[in-house]
């Protein structure tokens, strides 16, 4: 197999949720841009029909499906409507994430608690449930959690949505290892600081970006394309020996 049959998406489909946006428009753009169905979901379809006509421009194949991920009625029917659209998924990308708590946790109210895992694990917990027949039914797939360097290392003032990436991690390796036969892979991405509107707070601020970032092995912030990337690789035949894997993409901050 060649190199460029090893990345080629042609007849694969892709769901993406949290795709308005950040990382998953990213990783929106680049799996159309080698050939994969895509469907994009957020919570506004306003957001998400201006980014599909525009992505259409460049003739990407993709249909804008809004869904709230903590609410488990709206999940069904994300993946009733890419059925419908596609007649299947390949490519899971759980990358919608919640964080509505920012200090210490003994200060999170229950209320932000349930949200963030309901978001954060709940959903792809549940996506990754409903779509696993369909891709065992197509010969395999690949599913992608988009994590976090603080589900290994809490990050401060962000316990619980650590608590909550830890736990995508431990999904993600328990699906890996259950669904191997069936050909699913189940991987997760792992990223450090990313220059995305999530972290503009931190990034905005160029002594406290500095403060994070100088004594980084590579001394910047990650990009949306280097993740997108990465996920463009998992996605794909390329990672056909990986699973069950936590890649790590943060400049070297977990070293």
């Amino acid at each position: 197999m060649t190199e460029k049959q090893l990345f080629n998406l042609e007849g694969k489909v892709a769901l993406i949720t949290g795709a308005s946006k950040g990382i998953g428009e990213g990783i929106a753009r680049i799996l159309t841009s080698f050939g994969a169905k895509v469907v994009i979901s957020s919570r506004r379809q306003a957001e998400l029909d201006e980014l599909a006509a525009e992505m259409r421009l460049s003739g990407a194949d993709v249909t804008p499906v809004a869904a709230h991920m903590g609410d488990v009625a709206q999940i069904h029917n994300l993946v009733q409507e890419t059925i419908k659209a596609y007649g299947g998924v390949d490519i899971l990308v759980n990358n919608a994430a919640a964080n509505p708590h920012y200090g210490p946790a003994v200060e999170c109210p229950l209320t932000a608690f349930d949200k963030i895992m309901d978001v954060n694990v709940k959903a792809p917990f549940e996506l990754s449930k409903l779509v696993h027949p369909i891709m065992k039914s197509r010969g395999g797939g690949s599913i992608i959690n988009i994590s976090s360097i603080a589900g290994t290392t809490p990050d401060p003032g962000l316990g619980i949505y650590s608590v909550s990436k830890a736990s995508l991690n431990m999904l993600t390796k328990v699906f890996a290892k259950e669904w191997g036969p069936d050909g699913i892979r189940v991987n997760a991405l792992c990223p450090g600081l990313i220059k995305t509107k999530f972290s503009e707070a931190l990034w905005k601020d160029d002594k406290m970006l500095s403060h994070f970032t100088k004594r980084l092995p590579i001394a910047r912030m990650g990009t949306v394309e280097e993740m997108a990337a990465l996920a463009l690789f998992l996605a794909s035949d390329a990672s056909g020996y990986c699973t069950g894997t936590l890649f790590a993409a943060d400049g070297g901050t977990t070293i």
